[in-house]
Parts: structure tokens; C-alpha cells; sequence
């Protein structure tokens, strides 16, 4: 130890990050938006080390799609406070075709009692999300934010054991 390591620092970080994590996988199955869990498995963090050991770097992964599922997107009629929307292009039918088998979706009647197949059925959501947009989930914000409030005393606390490991350290070796 010959500067100052931040060992407690680290592990409320960790803490921080293992509570985001469980939190953000927690809103996606209330929210009931963990229909493949794909986002649900990509959900994770990262912490990095520089090579001195005296700093380190904490990164949040998921799937691209998550932060459209959490921030939302606004549709041509309908808006929400996101900086994404639907402009001039519909939303890819692949993903939608993939989530319509994934949720069962085959076999739908019209209000008539025919039958709608499901590149039709697809079509109609792919309208509907154009036109209304993805409203926001927020379900990582929403842990970020709760895990965040509960950050700085365990921050304070952390480093000032840091700290005093390091003095404890540096006086041991002067005298």
C-alpha cells in the first residue's frame, strides 16, 4: 500500500451497483416488460481499475433497446418527455414479428370473428407504436435514482475509512 487505495470505496460501489442491478431487473418484471429476458439477462455493471490501483471507473451494460424501453419514445401523435421518437420511419417489423410469437399472439379474431393473421397483426402494432410511441418505464432510472439518494453517507463513510487505513499505514512506516 503505498498510496491511498480505495478498498471501501470499491466496495460500496459494488454494493451500489448489485442494488441498481436487482432493482432495474425488478421494475422490468412488474412492468411486465421481460417478455424474451434478454434485456432482463443484459442488465449489468462494470467496474474497471486503473493499473495504479487509485482509481477505478463503474459503467451500467444492457441491450441497446433498454434505454428506448426505460427513456420511451414519443409516436407522431402522441408525445413524451424522451429525446426519441418515430419521425418518418415505423418501427422494424422483425423485432415485432419475434415478440408477437414470444407472447402468443397467433390465432387473433377481428371484432367480426375473422381470422388476422399475424404479419397483419404486426403491421397494427407497428402503426399503433408509430402513432403512440413507447411510454417511458423508467425501470432503471427509477433504480438509479433510489440507489443514488442512498450513495453519499456511505460514500463519506467509505472514504474516510480509506483514509484512515492509509494514515494508519503511513505512520506505522515513519516510526
Amino acid at each position: 500500500m503505498s498510496a491511498l487505495e480505495p478498498n471501501h470505496l470499491k466496495e460500496v460501489f459494488d454494493k451500489f451497483g448489485r442494488y441498481v442491478v436487482q432493482q432495474a431487473r425488478t421494475n422490468l418484471t412488474k412492468k411486465k416488460k421481460n417478455v424474451s429476458k434478454t434485456l432482463y439477462d443484459s442488465i449489468q455493471y462494470k467496474e474497471t481499475t486503473s493499473q495504479s490501483g487509485a482509481s477505478f471507473s463503474f459503467d451500467f451494460l444492457m441491450e441497446e433497446y433498454g434505454e428506448f424501453q426505460d427513456k420511451g419514445v414519443s409516436g407522431i401523435k402522441k408525445k413524451y418527455n424522451t429525446p426519441y421518437s418515430y419521425t418518418n420511419k415505423m418501427p422494424p417489423r422483425g423485432p415485432l414479428d419475434k415478440w408477437a410469437v414470444r407472447k402468443g399472439l397467433q390465432g387473433v379474431r377481428d371484432d367480426k370473428g375473422r381470422f388476422v393473421s399475424r404479419k397483419s397483426l404486426v403491421y397494427l402494432i407497428q402503426r399503433k407504436l408509430y402513432y403512440k410511441g413507447i411510454e417511458p418505464s423508467y425501470f432503471f432510472t427509477r433504480a438509479f435514482k433510489l440507489g443514488f439518494q442512498r450513495l453519499p453517507v456511505e460514500v463519506r463513510e467509505a472514504f474516510k475509512l480509506d483514509v484512515q487505513d492509509f494514515m494508519k499505514f503511513t505512520l506505522k512506516n515513519i516510526f
